[in-house]
């Protein structure tokens, strides 16, 4: 049975919804911008889209189709689409897509219309011999003039895992396992894409403890990876393996420190306690001792370290 798992389409979106600062190292990328990764960022609504699919009977089926990322930054729209394979009608709806976001930016005045397009790109998550490098819609007019609106394409197969973590394209992590799917699927050797997962975690870990990467961020991103590598694996035997690469890395939030800290802070407290009730009362270090271990559950060690790092300070 087919498992029911989120498509290379639905990460992106969700990337999109929860974590769309990380996409402004992608607009700089593709496009050759420099924002500050502090940059305001608008995620534009991207509803409404209606697109014709054919029926059965012939006839055509109106439906709304939802662009993967529309945002606004530094004045300047973009959209970027995220696909499996090229479909062949994607170059129609990059150009319904622009004409209605377009739309909303318009200027005019009477007998004048400017409808500014907005910046596009395709990110293809695999590739095939189809795969093209470019999407260009040529637009004609009655009086026989031709203008292309034209972007280069991303093919995420031809970035190395070394330039993506350069780069900071951290959007493109969760599907860098793809390129490897006919090893994962087959039975294949996965030694490589072990390798990589494990490169991407490290450095992933490297750029949280600097301050690159937030908690949430890099929590998610980990998961989005193995989102993908159960679609890939979709239970078979190397799901297991490929999964315990991120998921067996434990991330300790700032909440869970600031916790964890408080807990060690007051066993100590207690222990503290414990030591000072003992000696008021007059109670020998052996008894003080035994108290330690019944009452904090520690071990003879620890109860004598501890008398000794407290007692001094009480006697």
């Amino acid at each position: 049975m087919q498992k029911k798992t989120p498509d290379y389409d639905n990460v992106f979106k969700t990337m999109k919804s929860k974590h769309k600062r990380l996409f402004i190292s992608v607009i700089n990328d593709i496009f050759g911008k420099d924002y500050p990764m502090d940059t305001q960022v608008e995620v534009l609504p991207s509803e409404g889209y209606l697109t014709e699919d054919g029926t059965a009977d012939g006839g055509k089926d109106i439906k709304e189709q939802v662009s993967d990322f529309l945002m606004k930054v530094g004045g300047e729209v973009y959209l970027l689409e995220c696909q499996s394979y090229d479909d062949g009608s994607m170059a129609v709806r990059i150009a319904e897509y622009a004409f209605i976001v377009a739309r909303q930016s318009a200027t005019w005045d009477i007998g004048h219309a400017v409808i500014p397009m907005p910046r596009f790109s395709v990110i293809y998550v695999k590739r095939t011999g189809r795969t093209p490098r470019t999407t260009k819609v040529t637009f004609t007019f009655p009086d026989g003039q031709s203008i292309d609106y034209e972007s280069a394409n991303v093919i995420l197969e031809e970035l190395t895992k070394e330039y993506m973590v350069e780069k900071r394209l951290f959007p493109y992590i969760p599907f860098y396992i793809a390129r490897y799917e006919k090893e994962i699927t087959s039975g294949g050797g996965i030694e490589d894409a072990v390798k990589d997962l494990e490169y991407f975690r490290d450095e992933m870990l490297r750029l949280h403890k600097e301050g690159t990467l937030s908690d949430d961020e890099i929590v998610d991103l980990m998961g989005f990876v193995n989102t993908i590598i159960t679609h890939i694996t979709n239970g078979n035997k190397n799901e297991e393996r490929l999964v315990n690469v991120m998921g067996g890395t434990v991330i300790e939030t700032e909440s869970e420190k600031l916790i964890r800290q408080g807990i060690q802070q007051g066993i100590q407290q207690g222990i503290q306690i414990i030591i000072e009730m003992g000696q008021d009362v007059g109670l020998d270090d052996a008894a003080i001792l035994k108290r330690l271990q019944d009452k904090a559950g520690l071990s003879q060690e620890q109860a004598a370290s501890y008398l000794k790092k407290y007692g001094k300070q009480l006697a």
